[in-house]
């Protein structure tokens, strides 16, 4: 994979309508859990607006998702910081990978579930969505650590594009 010097507009840009996404879809997933809850009952469902929205919102994120693996593959990221122990590089790069797994996974079983009437993607979808919270706690949490403990600017990756 190639190396650059920080990330494209374009992947910060991605980065960040997929976390307002990933949020919009915690958010407002009553309606879509109580749809869903009615048509495993048996009992009829009408058209919501905010259920659609999650069934599009998993859709775009899916999309996001694979449009940003597709730069990281083509484009390349940048290396981790210098002062960062080797160990820490290694969950890291676990970590980012196991964001797309998750994202991925989350719209195909959500999809799944939607559109196919699975019920074991069901299960999967809310097994993965409490996978997914971990991670984004995770994630968040990386920021101080790496301005307070280990003193870099890590974050400035994510907002100012680089090279």
């Amino acid at each position: 994979m190639k190396q650059t010097s920080g990330y494209s507009a374009t992947q910060i840009g991605l980065h960040w309508i997929v976390a307002v996404l990933v949020a919009g879809q915690y958010i407002f997933k009553d309606s879509i859990a109580s749809t869903w809850e009615a048509y495993t009952q048996g009992q009829g469902t009408i058209f919501s607006p905010l259920v659609f929205a999650h069934v599009a919102g998993g859709l775009l994120i899916l999309a996001f998702v694979l449009w940003r693996l597709v730069l990281r593959l083509t484009r390349g990221v940048p290396s981790a910081p210098e002062n960062e122990p080797a160990p820490l590089k290694t969950l890291s790069h676990i970590a980012h990978w196991g964001f797309y797994a998750v994202l991925v996974a989350m719209s195909v079983t959500g999809g799944m579930m939607w559109f196919g009437d699975i019920a074991a993607a069901a299960q999967a979808h809310n097994v993965l969505k409490i996978v997914l919270l971990a991670m984004i706690a995770l994630h968040v949490l990386a920021v101080p650590f790496h301005k307070i403990v280990l003193k870099n600017n890590v974050m400035q990756r994510m907002i100012r594009p680089g090279a």
